[in-house]
């Protein structure tokens, strides 16, 4: 368990354990170092966190190193038991549960303390165990999709912070590199390490108490993802993330990430200006905005949405699909209808089979974007449309109203559609003569991924072995 004070805590741990151990009061301690009596005991409760020269004197009238004082480690059982409670009783999940605060006296005995600590220990780990869900999962990404439509998928606080960081260090015109990515991380107090020994479950490590981000080895030359990756360790530290509470918190984090990472690759600075100056041209093009930043197609979409509304007065959508149909991902607030389960969840919900996100599919020269319109109950949309593969074909989808087509290069296609789902015989309900023949002689075996009935692993992050991080810390720290 961890908490923002809790090195504060922990030092204030070890000068008292030092001062009782030397058999000095804080009266003694007071006099040696001309503190007062009641400033030392705030530091010792961790309530004050005291400058290093003010460090250097304790240390002294102590008789020991400031080393001491600053261990990693808590000076004794009963000092780490405290750590654990107070890290604990601080948590989101305490204050979510309204439960009492227990003041740590020296009177509680260490069996008392000790059972409060595993009892708040079981109950993080029951939350969690039903936190990670399916249903808990999809609930949650429900409500943040929802949260964003109402933002316009636009996180000004973030912008801000990325803006701010990047306003650190020289930055080159052109794409982000990866020299400049490592100055970054330097600034934050981190560097840059890849490791090809991830566990598997982990995209990347940080080592808080090292200053170091474990990535993995750039699979191609170039390894433009590796940026991402990175930022995205990076801005948990920036944006101030805890160990998530929840499901909702552990994917409102990863929301956030990515929209720091994206601000960074592709700063509103220079993204804002891009995109103007291509709409004063009525030529905004993806592929363009892409190749610009330097980019995958997926960020250069999603970037996109983030900018068009608020910069660009454009209402958008933003669409992953499998080649099956099926969303990975998807947002919108220009009006179209994507299909839902009965609780308003998207993912997985399968898309028209005459939407440009499928009938993209359908081109044989996939190198190019692929537009279209499409005729739907909801009125006409027009769409960009880029496929790619990586364990399954994919396509990625920018849309937008008729009307705003204009801006766009593209706009002149003479593919068009008509799309008249939800309703069944547009495209769900096969024809009759086929039904009839096959309905009682067909009898497929449905592929069914591990991942559809099982739990994520149940560690302290949704998705993550614990055992495996801290085996590759250990054996990195050595």
């Amino acid at each position: 368990m961890s908490h923002d004070d809790g090195p504060q805590r922990l030092l204030g741990q070890w000068i008292r354990h030092v001062r009782t151990t030397r058999g000095m009061t804080l009266d003694v301690l007071g006099r040696a170092t001309d503190l007062a009596p009641s400033r030392l005991s705030m530091i010792e409760n961790g309530l004050r966190e005291p400058k290093v020269s003010v460090l250097a004197r304790i240390a002294a009238a102590l008789d020991v190193p400031v080393s001491t004082l600053t261990s990693s480690s808590p000076p004794t059982e009963r000092a780490r038991l405290e750590l654990e409670l107070a890290a604990y009783q601080d948590a989101p999940l305490a204050a979510r549960l309204d439960l009492p605060r227990i003041d740590v006296r020296k009177s509680l005995p260490d069996d008392v303390l000790a059972s409060v600590v595993a009892l708040h220990e079981a109950l993080e780990r029951r939350v969690q165990e039903s936190a990670v869900t399916q249903a808990a999962g999809r609930e949650a990404m429900i409500a943040l999709r929802l949260q964003g439509q109402s933002s316009d998928n636009y996180y000004e606080d973030i912008e801000d912070q990325a803006a701010d960081l990047l306003a650190t260090v020289e930055r080159p015109p052109g794409p982000l590199m990866h020299h400049t990515v490592a100055a970054l991380a330097s600034k934050l107090g981190f560097r840059l390490v890849h490791a090809d020994d991830l566990p598997a479950s982990s995209r990347t490590i940080t080592d808080r108490e090292h200053g170091v981000v474990y990535l993995p080895p750039a699979a191609t030359p170039g390894g433009r993802g590796l940026r991402s990756l990175a930022l995205q360790a990076l801005a948990h530290v920036v944006l101030g993330h805890r160990p998530p509470a929840d499901y909702a918190e552990f994917l409102r984090q990863r929301i956030e990430i990515t929209a720091f990472a994206a601000a960074c690759l592709v700063p509103r600075d220079a993204a804002v200006p891009f995109l103007q100056q291509a709409k004063s041209r009525r030529d905004i093009a993806l592929e363009d905005f892409r190749d610009a930043f330097g980019v995958t197609h997926e960020t250069a979409a999603h970037r996109f949405t983030t900018l068009a509304t608020r910069f660009l007065d454009l209402p958008v959508h933003f669409v992953r699909v499998r080649r099956s149909g099926a969303i990975v991902k998807g947002y919108e607030n220009d009006g179209i209808t994507f299909p839902t389960d009965t609780d308003g969840g998207i993912v997985g919900q399968v898309v028209c089979a005459k939407w440009a996100s499928r009938t993209a599919f359908e081109d044989r020269n996939r190198s190019r974007e692929h537009y279209q319109y499409t005729d739907t109950p909801n009125g006409t949309y027009w769409c960009s449309v880029q496929t790619g593969t990586d364990d399954d074909e994919f396509s990625i989808t920018l849309g937008t109203p008729f009307a705003h087509a204009q801006w766009f290069r593209g706009r002149d296609t003479t593919v068009r559609r008509q799309s008249n789902c939800p309703d069944p015989s547009c495209c769900r309900r096969p024809p009759a003569p086929l039904e009839a023949k096959w309905k009682e002689a067909a009898w497929p075996s449905a592929k069914l991924g591990e991942h559809v009935l099982a739990p994520l692993p149940t560690g302290r992050f949704p998705g993550v072995d614990d055992g495996e991080v801290y085996r590759f810390l250990e054996a990195h720290a050595e």
